[in-house]
């Protein structure tokens, strides 16, 4: 008897010994990863965002699509508020499409690659790279590493959990999280396919927002339609909404919320215009911000998006483009219908 539990103790050991001469280690990974990047010519991607910014958690359908060097394609669907938008970059620069409203709007920007892009392969894996205080566990199937975001003002969303298959390092999920390390981004990836059948006609604007259209039809008129006003669920320390006006314009009404305190801001929203379908892409001065559920313009001291057939505006000399962004976020239902 003893003999027998000697040798199976031995065996134990030996089976120890040998699994942890096959895991790799942090660096290792680390080196795969890289060589998988500088290899990889293309990549279709699917994924599940689930944003938590609000009081109730909003869940987009998100198709990526990368070509190199420099060609993308997000395409960002919410199937149950009809809501659809399209990032895209090609030669001729970056690309926001919004097909229900037959709009462009062209940036000359260098995004992706001014940020954190947590649906974007390759930034993960630069996040990956570039933070050499990353933290790195291992499961049965998966790697995870903990990293800074590189996002411009990074203090509202710090960290960010990396989560990649280790049967082919494909991405299985990011949650980006609040210094509490609450998520309030999750990504969550299906149908990773490397070295796509990608040519660069299938990043072309036209084209897109032909192909969009047809899933999102162009809206009737908006001008008679109400639209609800909506205030930042998100709070500035010593800031409160002092004054609450609705002017009648040629389109309808527009909505001026004015807030004041340690900072002040103005929220402006009105009924978004369907566009004439001759109408060219709008160039934009500034960066293109992905606030989750849509993409807007940062310019200047000014913040403006579109979502649900409403254009919004933020504008403040004092608040911080991360705080801007932190207020956008958390734009939700608190008020009542406006014609």
């Amino acid at each position: 008897m003893r003999k027998r539990l000697l040798l199976l103790l031995a065996g134990l050991m030996v089976m120890f010994v040998l699994a942890a001469c096959g895991s790799k280690s942090q660096e290792d990974v680390v080196k795969d990863l890289t060589g998988k990047v500088e290899d990889l010519k293309s990549y279709k991607v699917n994924a599940k965002m689930t944003l938590q910014m609000g009081t109730d958690p909003q869940t987009y359908d998100v198709e990526i699509w990368h070509l190199e060097p420099s060609y993308y394609r997000v395409n960002l669907k919410n199937a149950q508020k009809d809501q659809s938008q399209m990032i895209l970059r090609n030669d001729e620069g970056v690309f926001v499409l919004t097909p229900a409203l037959n709009k462009s709007f062209r940036f000359q920007s260098d995004w992706p690659e001014n940020s954190s892009q947590a649906y974007l392969y390759e930034s993960l894996i630069q996040d990956i790279i570039e933070d050499k205080e990353a933290k790195f566990s291992a499961t049965k199937d998966q790697y995870v590493f903990e990293t800074k975001t590189r996002y411009q003002n990074n203090k509202m969303l710090p960290i960010q959990e990396i989560t990649l298959n280790k049967k082919d390092l494909t991405p299985a999920s990011v949650k980006v999280m609040d210094p509490d390390r609450k998520a309030l981004v999750t990504v969550e990836f299906s149908d990773a396919e490397f070295n796509a059948a990608l040519d660069k006609k299938d990043f072309d604007m036209a084209k897109n927002m032909t192909r969009v259209q047809l899933e999102v039809p162009v809206m009737a008129d908006l001008g008679d339609e109400e639209f609800t006003v909506k205030y930042p669920s998100a709070e500035i320390p010593d800031v409160e909404l002092i004054e609450e006006k609705s002017l009648e314009t040629e389109d309808g009404k527009r909505v001026i919320l004015t807030y004041d305190g340690e900072k002040s801001f103005t929220l402006i929203q009105e009924k978004a215009q369907v566009a004439p379908v001759t109408v060219a892409a709008t160039t934009v001065n500034g960066e293109p911000a992905d606030l989750g559920f849509t993409i807007g313009a940062q310019e200047s001291n000014m913040l403006t998006w579109t979502y649900q057939g409403v254009d919004y505006t933020l504008a403040s000399n004092d608040l911080t483009e991360e705080e801007m962004m932190m207020l956008a976020r958390s734009v939700e239902v608190q008020g009542d219908m406006v014609k």
